[in-house]
């Protein structure tokens, strides 16, 4: 898909002191460096390398055959949600060979959003079944590829998903977009942890 369109960022305020951290995870090709790119308020981290012919025997890249560079770590970036509090946003990989890499990412991590590709949703399966086995609250978020749009009850069943997990549409390449997607997430975990408190994984000044 189209990369996110640029414009000018505005730096976080110095008095953020609480950072939370959020997952964007999914299958090959979803759009989560996208997603990344377009919300973040920073000039984002991207470890994208440009594939090869060598990597197609390794990965599967049906359905995503104009893709030209892949995440090989992953994608960071930050966003504001007040005067003292940012939520640190991580891309995981999407290929198969670096799985391996998602229950380090998932540590610590306070919510996660699952960006989903409907032509291609098979695809979500890891990574829906890792943030369960984590016990890690997430949404799910179908992003448009300008496709025949699917109705939600058919993701839904499409992904065995319980009834309490939100699932909306997106553009990926939308920042006002990827902010409404933070936002039901940040909502479905303030719902989820009612009554207690939630405890920011680290300061940013341990990252300065």
């Amino acid at each position: 898909m189209d990369s996110a369109t640029s414009d000018a960022r505005t730096p976080l305020g110095a008095t953020a002191d609480n950072g939370l951290k959020i997952v964007v995870v999914g299958g090959f090709g979803v759009g989560k460096t996208t997603m990344v790119r377009s919300v973040s308020e920073i000039r984002p981290l991207n470890t994208e390398e440009t594939m090869t012919r060598a990597g197609e025997a390794v990965d599967d890249t049906s359905g995503v055959h104009a893709k030209t560079s892949t995440t090989v770590a992953f994608d960071f970036g930050r966003i504001s949600i007040d005067a003292h509090n940012v939520l640190y946003l991580f891309g995981a990989p999407g290929q198969e060979r670096f799985w391996f890499l998602w229950d380090r990412l998932f540590s610590g991590t306070l919510g996660a959003v699952v960006l989903v590709d409907t032509r291609r949703i098979d695809d979500s399966w890891y990574a829906i079944d890792r943030l369960e086995a984590h016990g890690t609250p997430f949404i799910v978020a179908c992003n448009d590829f300008g496709g025949p749009s699917h109705r939600h009850e058919a993701v839904r069943d499409a992904l065995d998903l319980d009834p309490h997990v939100p699932l909306v549409d997106c553009d990926a390449r939308s920042r006002e977009s990827s902010k409404q997607v933070l936002i039901t997430l940040v909502q479905h975990i303030k719902n989820q942890y009612a009554g207690q408190t939630i405890r920011p994984v680290a300061s940013t000044r341990e990252f300065a």
